[in-house]
């Protein structure tokens, strides 16, 4: 820890001295974008590192775990639970890798891509498309390779590609006293014994730094099509699901839900929509998409979806209200709207949870319930990833109505994500992962072992406890 403004101003030369003078942010307005999350977190940096190059990042390790600086780690900042700014004393270090974009090797033949971790995912797919190729995991944010590994992050589509986890093949990363450990191999099958990559992915850079991997890559589609259906029950919608699945297969790359609250809004606040059903209002809108890397000639994927829909409308009518095809564009432009338009309605508490797919509708209405008996004040605009058991829980609730909004916070976090874990062996992070939004919840849902286990992978990796915010091996040793 720096106790001397000697002892910082030493260390802020010496890393002026390594990264140049655009490479070093120490101004107050220069850091202000890197000290405030998308929606969670906000503290006060010491300052802001920007190394171009892997060297260069495990350099700036080095030199402050010589001189006992903690370090914060900070991919596009897209994160939503807090886990990417510094903390409120001054003395952290952020670590930006968004100059560090400059790498990105395709191999058309292996399907794999050399990437730098500052490169964020519109960048990679931009340079992909000349190859008839893509990264598959569709976010709603823009964010960069290493912070999408970081977290393992899912998105609409990982009921068709999976998560982060699945597409990657090599890994570089470097640890807390600055060495760089390298494995970028491109092998798809290798069984020689413990995977060490996949210790830092999930781990929100608390292990270490990914600086370049190695990604597998999916056919770019040839053909989308997508509709949105409006039915009666959460219940049909999962019904409609395993009709899809039994139908059409692996064509089908999303599946998406609404509740009429988050529907409604989303209407009200999105820029340029119409109500695809009309003056229609479903309990449940769902969003299905179908994409396939066949051309037309091959395979006519509108009429393989507009059959597999006519066939479940005819035998369940009782469940379906309106089925209204759109060109894909159309049809993710209100899906995409929903975060933001909530944020109009009132102060919003997002919980990111996932349980047993059957059983999504379920605790859904059970949270539902629970709120209008306990919590009258909170509205709840549920929207999520039904496809793969992730809902997000948006609570509403109008600020003036509320007279002490931290404990309201706390109290209903305790409730759902207990409810999740206990009742339905969910959890109470799908995909955006831990942060200090959550923290307090993931220490008194994890087991002892998983707790003991991240103790003694931090201790082996940074026994100095000076990589990021996140703890998960617990608050008790936290430095």
């Amino acid at each position: 820890m720096l106790t001397t403004p000697q002892a910082i101003d030493g260390v802020l030369e010496d890393l002026r001295a390594l990264l140049g003078e655009n490479g070093l942010l120490h101004e107050e307005a220069d850091r202000a974008r890197y000290e405030a999350g998308w929606r969670y977190g906000r503290g006060r940096a010491l300052a802001v590192a920007r190394p171009k190059t892997p060297s260069s990042v495990a350099a700036v390790l080095e030199l402050c775990h010589r001189a006992g600086v903690r370090v914060q780690p900070m991919g596009a900042n897209t994160g939503l639970v807090g886990a990417s700014n510094p903390d409120a004393s001054g003395e952290q270090l952020v670590l930006s890798l968004e100059r560090l974009s400059s790498t990105i090797d395709v191999d058309p033949i292996g399907r794999t891509v050399l990437v730098d971790a500052g490169v964020t995912l519109s960048q990679l797919n931009q340079a992909l498309e000349p190859h008839g190729l893509f990264f598959p995991i569709d976010l709603g944010a823009d964010p960069q390779i290493g912070g999408m590994i970081a977290t393992n992050t899912g998105g609409t589509r990982l009921l068709r590609y999976g998560a982060v986890r699945e597409h990657v093949l090599g890994l570089e990363v470097a640890l807390a006293d600055g060495r760089l450990w390298t494995d970028l191999s491109p092998l798809r099958k290798d069984n020689r014994g413990l995977d060490l990559k996949q210790l830092f992915l999930g781990t929100s850079g608390t292990l270490g730094i990914v600086t370049r991997a190695v990604l597998s890559l999916a056919p770019l589609p040839k053909q989308t099509t997508t509709a949105w259906v409006a039915l009666q029950s959460g219940e049909g919608a999962l019904e409609l699901l395993a009709h899809l699945e039994r139908g059409v297969g692996e064509t089908l790359s999303a599946f998406e839900v609404l509740s009429r609250n988050a529907f409604e809004a989303t209407l009200r606040h999105g820029a340029g929509l119409t109500n695809p059903f009309g003056e229609l209002s479903p309990e449940v809108a769902a969003l299905i998409e179908l994409s396939t890397p066949m051309g037309p000639q091959q395979m006519d994927l509108e009429s393989v979806m507009l059959t597999s829909l006519e066939v479940f409308m005819t035998e369940r009518e009782d469940l379906v209200l309106d089925v209204v095809p759109l060109k894909p564009q159309a049809a993710w432009h209100l899906r995409h709207q929903v975060s933001e338009s909530l944020r109009h309605e009132g102060h919003v508490l997002a919980l990111d949870v996932s349980v047993p797919r059957s059983q999504i509708a379920r605790f859904t209405r059970d949270v539902r319930e629970d709120l209008a008996r306990h919590f009258p004040q909170v509205r709840m605009c549920d929207f999520g990833h039904w496809g793969d058991g992730g809902t997000h829980l948006n609570l509403v609730w109008d600020p003036a109505e509320v007279d002490q909004p931290r404990a309201l916070t706390e109290e209903l976090q305790t409730r759902i994500y207990g409810s999740s874990f206990r009742d339905y062996g969910g959890s109470f992070s799908a995909e955006h992962g831990v942060g200090p939004h959550n923290q307090d919840h993931y220490e008194t849902l994890s087991s002892e072992l998983l707790l003991s286990t991240c103790r003694a992978l931090k201790e082996h990796f940074d026994p100095a406890r000076r990589l990021g915010n996140v703890r998960l091996e617990g608050s008790s040793t936290a430095g």
